[in-house]
């Protein structure tokens, strides 16, 4: 490859790490093409972005972005492919789901939420990563609930109160 289309395949890489907020790093080297079609089917129905990139453009573009990537070096050894995603956890479920089968795909390391996640046990903790609007569906959920209370109290209040004058209104 010359000089000239690593720097546009290196710009290229730059600007789609830019257009996503999260990426895994995963190892598929004991994926066939079959099963690394498979996946990315699976990706694509989930809205999920799968690119195989080699391991030393992937490191000079992420030595050419803004944010310092160097916890994920270490990561960038054999077959690599990015999944990139803007929902922190689609890919890590993904990735647990195609475990499942005979073909694995082994977690290297992701960048989700602003934080850093390297190695296959870090899967888990990914899985239950919520997104930004899981959280606010969740602090709304709680929010409401001591509303939905008051009001069902008021509203039952006012059945016994009227029940109790009735009757005495009835004596």
């Amino acid at each position: 490859m010359k000089k000239e289309d690593k720097v546009n395949v290196i710009a290229a890489i730059g600007d789609v790490l830019k257009e996503y907020a999260h990426f895994y790093l995963v190892d598929v080297t004991a994926m066939n093409s079959a099963a690394t079609n498979a996946m990315r089917a699976k990706c694509y129905k989930q809205e999920v972005k799968m690119v195989l990139v080699k391991n030393t453009l992937l490191k000079k573009a992420f030595e050419a972005s803004e944010i310092d990537f160097s916890p994920l070096y270490p990561c960038l050894k054999g077959t690599t492919a990015l999944l990139l995603c803007n929902t922190a956890n689609v890919p890590a479920k993904l990735i647990k789901d195609v475990a499942g089968k005979a073909e694995i795909p082994a977690l290297k390391g992701a960048y989700a939420e602003e934080s850093f996640y390297v190695g296959a046990d870090q899967l888990e903790t990914l899985i239950n990563i919520k997104s930004k609007n899981e959280l606010i569906a969740e602090v709304v959920a709680l929010l409401q609930s001591p509303i939905k209370n008051v009001v069902s109290a008021l509203q039952s209040g006012g059945d016994t109160i009227h029940g109790v004058l009735k009757t005495l209104g009835e004596r």
